[in-house]
């Protein structure tokens, strides 16, 4: 999917600025175990499906829809992964954003994997043991995931002394 109208809707507004956004990384894994990661178009990168949380929809939904509109895959949401934030992202057109990044651990449900967009290049399940090269965010993101104890886990979580 291309970017979201209403990031287009934004940018005529404020051109290259800085943008916050939610964004939602989906960690699917099927019955035997494997993950699903799709590779992407635009840099060649082996990573788990992701996408922009739109203005209103829950986090969990955003995950499901975006597993589907790249992979053609239906999935579930198991429970939360995980809450980080991105490093700040500037894109070869100049704009610039960062990310609340939302981890989700999902199961497979149905469906045979394919490129469903164009965004990616290819899409396929991997043993958790045999992983491809991945950015390290989809490698914590993964790692999160697949905590036996499924906790949801926050980077630098201050206490209250602190907060």
């Amino acid at each position: 999917m291309p970017t979201p109208d209403f990031i287009l809707t934004l940018r005529d507004m404020i051109g290259v600025h800085p943008l916050w956004l939610p964004g939602v990384k989906a960690v699917v894994a099927d019955d035997a175990g494997r993950l699903l990661l799709v590779r992407r178009a635009d840099n060649g990168r082996w990573t788990v499906p992701a996408g922009i949380v739109e203005p209103g929809e829950e986090p969990a939904a955003t995950a499901v829809r975006e597993v589907f509109e790249e992979t053609g895959v239906h999935v579930s949401v198991t429970h939360l992964a995980g809450v980080g934030i991105t490093a700040p992202v500037v894109y070869p057109n100049g704009d610039q954003a960062q990310y609340l990044d939302v981890v989700m651990a999902c199961a497979f449900v149905a469906g045979q994997e394919r490129v469903n967009d164009d965004e990616n290049l290819e899409v396929g399940w991997f043993p958790a043991d045999a992983l491809p090269d991945l950015p390290p965010l989809h490698r914590r993101a993964i790692e999160w995931a697949l905590d036996p104890e499924r906790r949801a886990h926050f980077v630098g979580s201050p206490s209250v002394a602190e907060a």
